[in-house]
């Protein structure tokens, strides 16, 4: 039985890594509209994170990663797009807060949750990291101190270094 569970996570979790970033019309942190996948670098690894202004969890994640974010960017050729699935009531707040971090990361405003029903997201933080081919190689839910030197190995890995 544990054998037969064990393959259906590894099934299931198989088709989301097989999925490509989608075609999601979403909109910057200005307030204009743009479709999601301009947003995805090729040829850069891109790291996308799910969070709202309520989740402590997903402060707590963008904080940590800012500290490694300038090394990151050099060391592995990434770049991060902080998705806020804030909703039309709270979506004011998200500007505020981000300069109020001094977050240089691509600032996107999901308030429909339209990219986070695409992608699967259920509760923030979820992150996901998608590599050079807009093909989606790596998710995380969830965050604890710590996690982003586990985000850090596989940004590594895909970059072969």
């Amino acid at each position: 039985m544990k054998s037969l569970i064990v393959a259906l996570v590894a099934l299931a979790s198989s088709s989301i890594f097989a999925q490509s970033v989608p075609s999601v019309s979403v909109k910057n942190i200005n307030g204009e509209k743009i479709d999601f996948k301009s947003v995805i670098d090729s040829g850069k690894i891109n790291v996308i994170s799910f969070w709202a202004t309520w989740c402590g969890p997903c402060i707590k994640e963008l904080q940590a990663i800012d500290g490694h974010y300038a090394d990151w960017q050099e060391n592995y050729n990434m770049k991060l797009i902080a998705v806020s699935i804030d909703d039309a009531r709270n979506v004011k707040k998200v500007k505020p807060k981000v300069l109020g971090e001094g977050w240089s990361y691509e600032i996107i405003l999901d308030e429909n949750q339209d990219l986070a029903r695409a992608m699967n997201v259920n509760n923030p933080p979820m992150t996901f990291i998608v590599d050079g081919n807009g093909k989606v190689v790596y998710t995380h839910q969830g965050y604890t101190p710590g996690a982003e030197d586990e985000l850090e190995e596989h940004l590594k890995q895909l970059s072969g270094k």
